[in-house]
């Protein structure tokens, strides 16, 4: 397993144990761009020296020139979730259909500048008052279309506009500190197995407000069908990062405030930690 992790001084890797720092030359569009990105990396710290491990306060989000895409109603429990919230709208059931549907939900979520790293601030947008985030595998996909890796995503969303009107789906989704990625990017030619656990914790003036789990095992969708219908006529010459759905909804009544803390945590990749401006 290679560990890529964006700090202030450039990319770090940790391979084997061992954390070497990449030169300047590597970044992540260089990464998304390799046919092979594993055996660039490996190649590029081959001959460096050994490191510390990075400081968690000078991580940065494993991001260049890359879009963010996402996934939705990937999971039963987002689907229940979002027929609930646009009932009152008359848009029900288009929850439902996209389930059961083959063709997935799978709308645009951030440029580059609205992408924010570890122990970063997340927004909440000022004209809404139902915000809740959502934890996801989020898949490195390279400009070729191949799954080569993946991180954590947040993917926060404004519940009452998207209930309001499912056509407000990019207001409810896309805008600064919409969208968290880190604490690294895991390359690797295996996917998640169908076990591994996604959690989620958010604290609030030191207490656990809230906390769930799932496994991407829930997933209805394979996640090379997500990859794929990404790049259906579309093409991404620096990559993507696709975040692929939650299945971690919080109760109705939950809504986040300012100052909360959101912790994410997905193995191997770690803890992905925010803080809501």
């Amino acid at each position: 397993m290679i560990r890529v992790f964006a700090t202030d001084q450039g990319l770090v890797v940790e391979a084997e144990g061992c954390y070497r720092r990449a030169p300047r030359s590597i970044g992540f569009d260089a990464i998304f761009t390799s046919y092979d990105p594993s055996r660039l990396v490996l190649g590029a710290v081959a001959s460096a020296p050994q490191v510390s491990a990075p400081d968690e306060a000078s991580l940065r989000s494993p991001i260049e020139n890359q879009e963010v895409w996402a996934a939705g109603v990937t999971y039963l429990r987002s689907r229940t979730a979002r027929m609930e919230e646009a009932k009152s709208a008359g848009g029900g059931d288009f929850y439902d259909r996209v389930y059961e549907a083959e063709r997935p939900e799978i709308f645009f979520k951030a440029t580059p500048h609205r992408v924010v790293g570890p122990r970063a601030q997340v927004r909440i947008r000022s004209d809404s008052k139902w915000n809740v985030p959502e934890p996801e595998l989020t898949l490195a996909i390279n400009a070729a279309g191949r799954i080569f890796g993946f991180s954590i995503g947040n993917d926060m969303s404004s519940r009452d506009i998207e209930g309001e009107n499912p056509l407000y789906l990019p207001q409810a989704k896309t805008y600064s500190g919409s969208a968290a990625l880190g604490p690294c990017l895991v390359l690797t030619d295996e996917l998640p197995a169908s076990e591994t656990e996604i959690a989620i914790e958010i604290v609030r003036r030191g207490d656990v407000v809230f906390s769930g789990s799932t496994d991407i095992g829930q997933m209805k969708r394979p996640l090379p069908m997500l990859a794929e219908y990404l790049y259906r006529d579309n093409a991404f010459p620096r990559g993507a990062w696709l975040m692929t759905g939650t299945g971690i909804v919080p109760p109705d009544e939950f809504t986040l405030e300012h100052g909360d803390e959101i912790r994410i945590t997905i193995d191997p990749v770690g803890t992905l930690t925010n803080t809501v401006a």
